[in-house]
C-alpha cells in the first residue's frame, strides 16, 4: 500500500523548498489539510495561499524553542487525529554572522551550536512532539530534508564543519528515530532526503559553480521530493536518499 497524502505538516514553510512543498500539496486533489509552520512572519505568498485555500493553516514554530514545537503539535492534534506526512524543511547554512567555514580558524562555537540547534536538535524535537500523530494503520512518513554534504562517506572536500556535521547528526538522528518508532508505528517510514541544489536563499551565495542544468527551481525540487516520499516503503525506513531516489551512503 502506497502513501496517500491527505493530511500533511510542513515545518519551515516560509523557506523556498517548504513553500514549494505547500503549493505542490495544495495542487493534489487528495490533500484535505496542510499545516505549514513559520518561525516569524509567513510572507506574502503563504498568507495569500492561506486566504485563498482553507485547507492551509499556518502555525508558529521555532526550531530553537521546544515550547513552540509542543504548542504547534498540540494545536494540530486538537484539529486532526492523524497526519500522513511530516516534512522538516527547515535548515540553516548561513546568516549574518554565520558562514560555512573554509578552515579551522573560522570555527566559532556559538555558530556551531546554532547550526546544530536548527539542523539537528530541532527536527528531533519535532519528532518528539509530533510522532503520535503519525501512528496510523495506513502508511505514514516522517521526512527530514538533509544534504549530501552531511554524508561522511562522501566528504572529499572538507571544510563547512558546522553545516556538514549538523547534517551528519541529523542523518544519525533519523536512523535512530526509524529504529525506535518502528516498534510503535510499523507503517511509519522515517527517512532523510537530499533535495539537491535548489535556487533558494540558502544556496544563493554558494551556487556560482553549479551547472545551470543542475540547479533546480523550488517547484521542481518539491515535485521530486514528493515523488521520492510516495515511493518509499517501510523497508526504506532509516535510509538516506537523493531527490532522484538514489540511496546515499551515510
Amino acid at each position: 500500500m502506497s502513501l496517500r497524502i491527505r493530511r500533511a505538516m510542513i515545518c519551515g514553510a516560509r523557506g523556498g523548498i517548504g513553500e514549494a512543498l505547500v503549493e505542490a500539496l495544495l495542487e493534489r486533489r487528495e490533500t484535505e489539510k496542510i499545516y505549514g509552520s513559520v518561525r516569524e512572519h509567513p510572507g506574502e505568498r503563504l498568507e495569500q495561499l492561506a486566504r485563498e485555500d482553507a485547507r492551509l493553516s499556518l502555525l508558529r514554530l521555532d526550531m530553537q524553542r521546544e515550547d513552540t514545537i509542543a504548542a504547534a503539535a498540540s494545536c494540530v492534534g486538537q484539529e486532526t487525529a492523524a497526519l500522513d506526512l511530516l516534512i522538516n524543511a527547515t535548515g540553516l547554512l548561513h546568516r549574518e554572522g554565520i558562514s560555512p567555514e573554509k578552515r579551522l580558524r573560522d570555527v566559532d562555537p556559538s555558530a556551531m551550536a546554532e547550526l546544530f540547534a536548527v539542523n539537528a536538535t530541532g527536527p528531533l524535537l519535532v519528532a518528539k512532539h509530533f510522532h503520535e500523530l503519525l501512528r496510523g494503520s495506513e502508511p505514514t512518513a516522517l521526512i527530514n530534508l538533509s544534504a549530501r554534504v552531511g554524508s561522511i562517506a562522501d566528504n572529499r572536500l572538507g571544510g563547512w564543519y558546522g553545516y556538514r556535521s549538523s547534517k551528519a547528526a541529523l542523518n544519525m538522528l533519523t536512523r535512530g528515530l526509524s529504529i525506535e518508532l518502528r516498534r510503535r508505528a510499523p507503517q511509519l517510514v522515517v527517512a532523510a532526503i537530499h533535495p539537491g541544489t535548489v535556487a533558494t536563499d540558502l544556496s544563493a551565495p554558494f551556487r556560482g559553480n553549479v551547472p545551470q542544468d543542475a540547479l533546480q527551481t523550488p517547484a521542481t525540487a518539491a515535485a521530486r521530493i514528493l515523488s521520492v516520499v510516495t515511493s518509499l516503503t517501510v523497508q526504506d525506513s532509516g535510509g538516506f536518499f537523493a531527490y532522484d531516489g538514489e540511496a546515499i551512503q551515510w
